[in-house]
């Protein structure tokens, strides 16, 4: 009797085990996600062999979705988004404008007081934040449509997005060439490639504005998550969140996550650089080392991790200070003060206006070319 139980129980930790690993149907479903411009949406929805799934759109580049399973290998969505176009073109929207998801160019993040200088020449931008110019203009890369190719792969799908800037969009010079892939990969990867090609001199700054809650909103802020970015130092800012040119060291201060901090552990001290953003909002100079992470991001809770991997010299961590429960999201969540946060991979703002910092200036018959790639398990 006793090898009778034995046997039962071996057959449903089999099955559990079976179970755990199911393997799912891969691929790439396409669908009308409504209408921009006369012209129609599409929503894309990349699934791969364990399940996990992202849907993106053509209209900006968004992903409105990313699924990934939590350590009960329970799926939930761990980025903020809308389940229709109306939520990111309602008015609401458009007065808060979070990039929700969105690509962001020609020029990620700031540029001082809306001008830069480039082969002698002035260029004068929009000042869409104030007296500063931001994530590429009044209609940057998140506002237009992108063509897309679909690819199919054993391990992995792909979703090619393109789209042509041309020669004076915004006020950028050349014409910028962009193509954007989306990877999802049987590893529970989102891989993001960027590569552009110009036929003038231009900024050319891209990346990313998903926002991330990885307790797929089972709680309302991403106060309790713990965060770590591999930088010894940061771009000090001003009250416009402009770069001083200073890099002070994080040692001693809030800034510092190189081993693992609770984002909400210290986001109200006392200190200079939180007042002006209301919180992080900042660009960590990165150690240059691509095989290792960029940064981290653990959500005790559901046991989510994150790892980001860049080939970029910089990461803004952004911890959704603007946010106000203006914004009613996916599965009818409020998205509060902190409701999500960005780690957009970059070049430093102000970058076109700051000789010391890397260059963004990309030349004709040169490519442009970075990697960032969020890989998810759990612990």
């Amino acid at each position: 009797m006793k090898n009778h139980h034995s046997i039962i129980m071996l057959v449903v930790a089999a099955v559990l085990a079976t179970s755990c690993h199911t393997r799912h149907k891969a691929g790439i479903e396409q669908s009308n996600f409504g209408q921009f411009d006369g012209q129609t949406v599409e929503l894309y929805t990349l699934t791969n062999h364990q399940g996990a799934m992202l849907k993106v759109i053509t209209f900006g580049g968004i992903v409105t979705e990313l699924q990934m399973p939590d350590r009960n290998g329970k799926q939930g969505n761990v980025v903020l988004g809308f389940d229709n176009l109306d939520g990111y073109l309602s008015p609401e929207y458009m007065r808060s404008n979070p990039y929700f998801g969105a690509l962001i160019g020609r020029y990620g993040n700031r540029i001082a007081k809306g001008t830069f200088t480039l082969d002698s020449v002035t260029y004068t931008l929009a000042t869409n934040d104030g007296e500063n110019h931001l994530h590429g203009g009044n209609k940057g890369f998140n506002r237009v449509l992108w063509t897309v190719k679909p690819i199919l792969g054993e391990s992995e799908n792909t979703l090619e997005l393109n789209y042509l800037s041309a020669d004076m969009e915004e006020n950028y010079p050349g014409n910028l060439n962009v193509t954007v892939s989306y990877t999802l990969t049987d590893d529970n990867e989102l891989k993001i490639t960027y590569v552009a090609t110009t036929d003038k001199a231009t900024p050319c700054n891209l990346t990313n504005h998903s926002y991330f809650n990885l307790s797929a909103g089972e709680q309302p802020t991403i106060a309790q998550h713990e965060l770590t970015i591999a930088a010894d130092r940061y771009t000090e800012v001003d009250s416009g969140l402009i770069p001083t040119g200073n890099l002070p060291d994080v040692s001693g201060t809030p800034m510092d996550f190189t081993t693992p901090h609770q984002v909400g552990e210290r986001i109200n001290d006392d200190f200079e650089q939180l007042k002006f953003g209301g919180g992080y909002d900042h660009n960590w100079v990165l150690r240059g080392d691509a095989s290792i992470p960029a940064a981290t991001l653990y959500d005790p809770q559901s046991g989510r991790y994150m790892e980001v991997f860049t080939t970029e010299p910089g990461i803004q961590f952004y911890s959704g200070n603007f946010l106000d429960g203006t914004l009613t999201g996916k599965s009818n969540i409020s998205y509060g003060q902190r409701a999500g946060l960005c780690l957009e991979t970059q070049h430093f703002p102000d970058s076109p206006n700051q000789p010391e910092f890397p260059s963004t200036i990309l030349r004709a018959g040169e490519t442009y070319r970075t990697q960032t790639i969020y890989k998810f398990s759990t612990k």
